[in-house]
């Protein structure tokens, strides 16, 4: 089985991933605009029809902007915990409303979606693993370090979004008060380079045949950075870091092995780029 995904924006300004297959999709959040979400999936292919939830991970604006909207035109559920939704600033119709809790899979036509509480200055901050039953995708941003479900949900998945938030010399060169370098670098702040490297370079699977490095600061980092230091250590993974001003390509991971050969990508169907 494969499964689809792709980055429709990733950063401070904004956030929201897609994963699916042949007949449904889910994303994970929504921090973009209604119309943004819909022109971004267009290019790439997409039909809004398959998206059957949203999950969403905190409150924070760049998480959820495009949620009250987007739901409620096209009656997409949203699957938030009751105390993200009390934080949050969204309003979702009564209909379209589901709670969620930590490690309780939930089925979404093939695909199942498990969420897993992650260390962030939210209310009640979660990150996700979706799978088909053979493929597994980790949405994983947003972290103040890489805790032990962090490590777990990594070292199973065949493809994965991961934070690689800032570069520890640029934030500490920076004009950013102190309280904030301290928030941003803290146990409930974001991943850094450094950090999400070791991840990679310690817990990877030899399954994982695709990386997406996502959420990056604007001002205390630079994709060219990230991308030089893990396509350093890559070996079989495929590397990408996503954008914050435009949607990433569509990728399909299949779940083949990838161990001793670098990854190849070939065009599929409707112009979606295969990793082999």
């Amino acid at each position: 089985m494969a499964v689809y995904i792709t980055s429709l924006n990733s950063g401070s300004n904004g956030n929201c991933y897609y994963i699916g297959n042949d007949t449904e999709a889910v994303l994970i959040d929504a921090g973009i605009s209604c119309r943004e979400t819909e022109r971004r999936m267009k290019n790439l292919g997409l039909d809004l029809k398959k998206v059957k939830a949203i999950f969403v991970t905190h409150e924070h604006s760049d998480h959820i902007t495009g949620i009250t909207v987007l739901s409620k035109k096209h009656e997409i559920p949203v699957y938030i915990t009751e105390a993200t939704l009390r934080a949050s600033s969204i309003k979702v119709e009564p209909h379209l409303q589901y709670a969620f809790t930590a490690a309780q899979p939930i089925q979404i036509g093939q695909l199942m979606i498990t969420g897993f509480r992650k260390y962030h200055d939210a209310i009640d901050p979660h990150s996700f693993m979706v799978t088909d039953g053979t493929v597994n995708i980790g949405i994983i941003t947003d972290i103040g370090h890489a805790c032990k479900e962090v490590v777990e949900c990594f070292s199973q998945c065949h493809a994965v979004f991961l934070e690689s938030n800032y570069c520890d010399d640029m934030l500490a060169l920076s004009s950013y008060p102190i309280y904030l370098k301290k928030r941003i670098s803290g146990n409930e702040g974001h991943l850094s380079n450094k950090e999400a490297l070791e991840l990679f370079n310690k817990y990877r699977g030899q399954q994982l045949s695709l990386l997406i490095l996502s959420h990056l600061s604007q001002n205390n980092n630079k994709p060219e950075l990230v991308n030089e230091l893990f396509t350093a250590c890559a070996g079989g993974t495929k590397i990408v870091v996503a954008s914050r001003y435009k949607e990433s390509e569509l990728f399909l991971v299949d779940g083949q092995p990838v161990e001793g050969r670098a990854p190849m990508l070939k065009s599929g169907k409707n112009g979606q780029l295969q990793l082999f």
